[in-house]
Formats: C-alpha cells, sequence, structure tokens
C-alpha cells in the first residue's frame, strides 16, 4: 500500500487532506430523459453543479436521502475492463468517476473536496441491482464490491473534469 501523505488542510487544522485524484469523468440522467426499459442512461458533461443532499442539478436519480451520488474509481473500473465488463462513462451507473484514488481503501465517512468547493461524503459500498444482468450476464454477483460507493453530497459547488479531488480523512483515522 502506498503512503499518503499530508500536504495542509483546506478546512480546519483538525482535518488533513491530501490531493491524490482527479475527476475524470461525470455523467447523468436528466430530468427531462424518457425513461428506458433496460440498462443505464447517462449524459455525459464536463462540469455539472452538486447541490447538497441532492446530487447533480437536473439529475432524475438525485434526491434520494442515502445516495445522492453513485461515485467510481479508475482503478475498479480497470480491474472490471481487464476481466471483461463493459466500463464506459456512466454505462455501470456510475455518475462520478476518479482516477488517482482507490476509493476501497478509504474509511466510512471519508470526505471528498472535488474543485474548490464540493464536498461529498463516501458511503456505503454500491450494492449491484439486477439491472446490470441487461449488460452482462455475469453480473450483479460477480460485482459485488466492485460498483462504487452511494455518497452524499455535503456542500455543493460547480465540479469540472480534470478538477483536483482531495480526501479528507475523519480525525478519529489518526
Amino acid at each position: 500500500m502506498a503512503s499518503l501523505v499530508i500536504i495542509c488542510s483546506l478546512f480546519s487544522e483538525s482535518e488533513p487532506f491530501m490531493t491524490i485524484g482527479t475527476l475524470e469523468s461525470i455523467t447523468y440522467k436528466p430530468k427531462q430523459a424518457p425513461p428506458v426499459p433496460r440498462g443505464y442512461q447517462r449524459v455525459a458533461a464536463q462540469e455539472a453543479r452538486l447541490i447538497a443532499d441532492y446530487g447533480i442539478e437536473g439529475d432524475r436519480k438525485g434526491g434520494h436521502p442515502k445516495r445522492n451520488l453513485n461515485v467510481m474509481d479508475t482503478i475498479t473500473l480497470a480491474e472490471l475492463a481487464a476481466e471483461g465488463y463493459p466500463t464506459g462513462a456512466g454505462v455501470l451507473g456510475e455518475n462520478l468517476v476518479i482516477s488517482g484514488i482507490d476509493l476501497r481503501r478509504l474509511p466510512a465517512g471519508a470526505h471528498l473536496q472535488i474543485g474548490a468547493e464540493a464536498i461529498v461524503q463516501l458511503g456505503k459500498l454500491r450494492e449491484p441491482c439486477e439491472q446490470l444482468t441487461e449488460l452482462d450476464s455475469r453480473m450483479p454477483d460477480s460485482v459485488v464490491g466492485r460498483v462504487g460507493f452511494m455518497c452524499r453530497v455535503v456542500r455543493g459547488g460547480l465540479i469540472r473534469v480534470g478538477d483536483p479531488v482531495a480526501v479528507v480523512l475523519p480525525p478519529e483515522t489518526f
């Protein structure tokens, strides 16, 4: 496991962070999009506004109290792609993809600051649903623990593909 260096603090002296990631993609399901019978329908965006306790502004799937966003990392997506699973942007139902961070190694409750304003709290592992079977008959059972995290938007703000992502660990992890 690589060691991480704490650079400084954006929030307070008690909440250290390290910039170790980059926002690689943003996808969502527009409110005005017609329902689709199978699979996930996502639209790619270069930027989006996150709204606290909602998710992506204009996202049909936003507002759920336990899952404002689905967030995945490129490390996990590369593993899935190597096994032959489809992993294009938004294909697995994810909203945000982050590079440089293996989200599975972070403790529950860790915060991700994306860009200058937005803060997302890492929740529980996303449970793969039967809808994934439409993409690959091996799913959902074969991807348990590998389809990202349910996250809550703690603080809204504008995010853009290419934004830095800072991990803020809960104080009890030190």
